[in-house]
């Protein structure tokens, strides 16, 4: 009778079916454990070896078989990890509890191991090759900004980026990612354990106590180490914040001005999250209206005596501004030297006009940080250290943005100024942000302005800089004569790799430089030979303004050195060389400025540009540039601290001589300047705008 009361199913054959076709074995908890280990310590060593480099040594120089290897990627990777024990420095066990942190979040949100491993394998597959392209080609890892890039659609510019001895370390790491990915389905499909935390989402089992239980706990994990993990990243970049010392308690040693320093020195994750949020700058004690509008009123008067003595005005004069994409003199390097001189006639003009040496944030990359200098007067040493590109970090967020080419729009609403770049429109976010500086039109490789008639020289890669000028003064010849515009150009034809791209390159048997490498000798041989095509080229553009019945003036400066020069990088002594590039400001022949040379331009930075250009033509000033013109006379160049080659100094001022100025030591005056200087960029960067309801940023049109 018992067995009678069993409960009878009905369609047993069809159960038992359904069980033995999907009962799948589960794997035991500790293999998980095991391999979740394994894959994060892999992924911290490879996310490292994308920022590393291998070493280089002058031609017969005598290594021992235990520095080299020391020096190797091997050496590097092994002396990461083991500093724990040998120097009690746990960089590599910060790092790894960082991408453990990341790896549990994304495992409590989706919920499945094996998918969890193949998206972030493939994470880390795509950072640490990226990086090592990155590092490569501009001395530089990827920071949390560079994702702009692929936001703005930019995906095909930056493959375009991949070095020629690159190809097959992509094509490995394509190969690599489709394996792994592959692999984990198998293993997905395979496993009887579908749910790390088991959770059912389908009724009667929703309700269920366990189930509930199940599915709290996974939420409250994930909300308590994903809370952890977003304060700690969102707090990392700030000073004296709870993550900066939690992370310095264990190991950390910011570099942050010093983007590739840190990553090497403190790894790559922990480099690129404390870029992740960034603080533009401190709020200046005392800022408020009142503040800035006596500051206002100061240099209202400072602008008035100095007009006085002023006899032209900015908009009777075009005028260019060039950034030459990493121009600047290789002799100048030490170590480095040719038997003929790459740069003679740039060298001559620099000798009857404005000119001398520009200080640059910069080596080897930052060329939209000093073109933000250079069209806003702001400057890098002003913002907090983990703002580390203003084009895409900052100037898309403001609501006021003055940059000097609205001077002229003021004139000429509809074309005053254009900006000409020969390359993609997106890069550094150019298109938006000059939107933002209000550029009637911006010419570009691409997009509704499309320039043609671009071409390399020989087989390189990008625009030659003959190209660009015959462009300038396409476009220039479009307008009536008694027209004036303000041109804002960057060039291509210098940017790296430098593959040996010219067919006919004397440099190759002038290079008299000693003590540097094989790798290092071919890259400064090629570059030498594009800053020769670069000074006939921009000789050959002055000419051809001469010859143009309009006054025009022309702001020309290399953006920072080229990352080539391993060996002079070396040595902390050389810093400041490797951050010092060449400028002039020249007027043609129809400006009244022609061969003027301003008084004081031995050393400048980026930001002075427009207050030494004032000054070289005689023209009247804004309240700003008026506060430019007094800075620059008190403090002539000024940088971040990496331009000293230690991140973590204050920052860089020079003389006019080139010498370092001691902060604690400047007059008083001078550090009212840079109180000053503090308030005005604040307000206009992140503050209330109080500046831009008064005349701070106009200058007399008449």
């Amino acid at each position: 009778m018992r067995e009678m009361e069993k409960p009878v199913f009905t369609g047993p054959a069809h159960h038992g079916i359904r069980s033995n076709r999907y009962q799948k074995p589960q794997l035991n908890w500790f293999v998980y454990i095991i391999i979740s280990i394994s894959l994060i310590f892999c992924s911290t060593l490879f996310a490292q070896w994308g920022v590393l480099a291998k070493p280089e040594y002058p031609t017969g120089a005598q290594i021992d078989p235990e520095t080299m290897f020391n020096d190797s990627l091997r050496g590097q990777l092994l002396h990461f990890v083991t500093q724990m024990w040998t120097d009690h420095d746990f960089k590599f066990l910060l790092n790894f509890m960082v991408l453990s942190l990341i790896f549990i979040v994304l495992l409590l949100i989706i919920n499945r191991f094996w998918i969890c491993v193949a998206i972030f394998s493939s994470v880390i597959i795509v950072y640490a090759i990226a990086n090592h392209f990155k590092v490569q080609l501009r001395n530089e890892p990827i920071i949390p900004a560079d994702l702009n890039f692929i936001s703005g659609g930019n995906t095909k510019q930056i493959v375009s980026f991949i070095p020629p001895n690159g190809i097959s370390i992509a094509i490995g790491g394509v190969c690599g990612l489709v394996a792994i990915i592959l692999f984990c389905i198998l293993l997905q499909c395979t496993d009887g354990r579908k749910g790390l935390i088991r959770c059912s989402w389908r009724k009667p089992a929703l309700m269920a106590k366990s189930n509930l239980k199940r599915i709290v706990t996974r939420f409250i994990s994930l909300i308590v180490i994903a809370g952890f993990l977003f304060s700690f990243v969102y707090s990392l970049g700030n000073k004296n914040s709870w993550g900066q010392q939690l992370a310095d308690g264990i190991a950390d040693d910011p570099q942050i001005w010093n983007s590739i320093g840190d990553a090497r020195s403190n790894g790559a994750p922990m480099a690129f999250l404390r870029l992740v949020h960034t603080n533009t700058m401190d709020k200046p004690h005392g800022y408020n209206k009142t503040t800035m509008l006596a500051l206002s009123e100061k240099y209202q008067s400072e602008a008035s005596r100095i007009n006085r003595q002023r006899s032209t005005n900015l908009t009777d004069n075009t005028v260019i501004m060039i950034l030459s994409e990493s121009y600047s003199d290789p002799t100048r390097v030490p170590g480095i030297s040719f038997n003929q001189d790459p740069m003679p006639n740039i060298r001559d003009i620099k000798s009857q006009t404005t000119s001398g040496l520009m200080l640059s944030a910069g080596y080897g990359g930052g060329t939209a940080n000093i073109e933000y200098q250079a069209l806003t007067g702001l400057s890098l040493a002003n913002y907090d250290s983990s703002l580390s590109v203003p084009y895409q970090q900052l100037v898309p967020k403001q609501k006021w943005a003055p940059s000097f080419n609205q001077i002229w729009n003021a004139k000429r609403p509809a074309d005053g100024s254009f900006a000409l770049h020969t390359y993609y429109r997106n890069m550094y976010s150019r298109a938006d942000d000059y939107r933002k500086f209000k550029f009637s039109k911006f010419w570009a490789m691409d997009g509704k302005y499309k320039l043609t008639d671009i071409n390399p020289i020989d087989s390189s890669w990008y625009a030659s800089d003959t190209s660009t000028y015959n462009a300038i003064v396409d476009k220039l010849g479009q307008y009536h004569d008694d027209s004036k515009q303000f041109v804002q150009v960057a060039t291509m034809q210098n940017h790296s790799p430098y593959d040996n791209w010219y067919n006919d390159n004397e440099f190759k048997d002038a290079d008299t430089s000693t003590g540097i490498t094989d790798d290092e000798r071919k890259n400064i041989e090629t570059y030498a030979k594009g800053v020769s095509y670069t000074d006939s080229a921009t000789a050959d553009f002055l000419n051809k303004l001469d010859q143009m019945d309009r006054p025009i003036t022309v702001i020309f400066y290399g953006d920072h050195l080229p990352g080539i020069y391993e060996t002079a990088e070396k040595n902390p002594s050389n810093a400041l060389a490797l951050h010092e590039t060449d400028y002039f400001i020249w007027s043609n022949a129809a400006s009244a400025s022609s061969h003027e040379k301003a008084s004081q331009s031995n050393y400048t930075s980026s930001n002075y540009f427009m207050a030494q250009a004032s000054e070289h033509m005689n023209a009247k000033v804004s309240p700003y540039l008026a506060f430019l013109t007094d800075m620059h006379a008190a403090v002539p160049a000024m940088s971040v601290p990496a331009a000293s080659g230690n991140a973590n100094e204050d920052n860089v001022y020079l003389d006019d001589n080139g010498k370092k100025m001691d902060i604690h030591k400047l007059p008083q005056s001078t550090r009212t300047l840079l109180e000053d200087y503090r308030f005005i960029q604040y307000d206009i960067s992140v503050g209330k705008n109080y500046l831009r309801d008064t005349n701070f940023m106009d200058v007399p049109l008449k």
